[in-house]
């Protein structure tokens, strides 16, 4: 159950990038999501308790998923948030060897179908010779101030028999209170998997 929760949430994330074709963001680098737990605060300074005014001078050029009241993530322009209700927003990223990856660059540079990216990534004969990564920050929201912040990732490369096309994963995640990473199927990374469109694996959870 708890890799089937952490397959779903980047299944939602991708259905929702490749929705987004020729609408470039820039990508976060690796640095990004790291987290200073004693301060609870990102590399470019976001911290709890934190404003919307400052994460989105932070973030809102990024690709931003929210989720409000426990529903499906979806992307909002950074204006149509509501930061006032009970929310939870991710800015995800696929890294290849160290270097995040532009979807539809990547996919035309390996002659791949965009439905297949999973697929493609998470085969073993690939993970013999990449290092490849999901990461995404989420940032949890209470009546328009940042309640929590936490990077999470999962590392395909650590048990690739987790990550093929007929198997799922789970979340390695470092909260902004402890820099004890911990194995844990968050409903976010749930969502989030779903979102890309990855028919294949969609079956598989189906």
């Amino acid at each position: 159950m708890k890799k089937i929760t952490a397959l779903l949430i980047l299944t939602f994330s991708l259905t929702f990038l490749l929705s987004a074709c020729g609408e470039e963001k820039p990508l976060l680098t690796a640095t990004d999501y790291d987290l200073d737990a004693e301060t609870a605060q990102t590399i470019r300074g976001v911290k709890i308790g934190d404003s919307p005014e400052t994460f989105l001078a932070a973030y809102e050029d990024y690709d931003i998923l929210s989720s409000v009241d426990g529903s499906d993530y979806q992307f909002l322009p950074p204006e149509e948030i509501p930061f006032d209700k009970v929310l939870t927003t991710i800015l995800p990223s696929f890294f290849v060897d160290g270097t995040a990856v532009e979807i539809d660059s990547f996919c035309e540079n390996n002659g791949i179908e965009e439905d297949t990216l999973l697929t493609f990534l998470t085969d073993e004969a690939y993970l013999e010779h990449h290092a490849v990564v999901y990461q995404y920050l989420v940032f949890e929201w209470e009546n328009g101030v940042i309640k929590d912040i936490r990077s999470e990732s999962m590392d395909y490369n650590k048990d690739g028999s987790y990550y093929n096309s007929s198997a799922l994963g789970f979340p390695v995640i470092e909260s902004a209170h402890s820099k004890s990473p911990t194995a844990r199927a968050d409903s976010h990374l749930t969502k989030f998997t779903h979102s890309y469109g990855l028919c294949s694996k969609c079956k598989v959870l189906n």
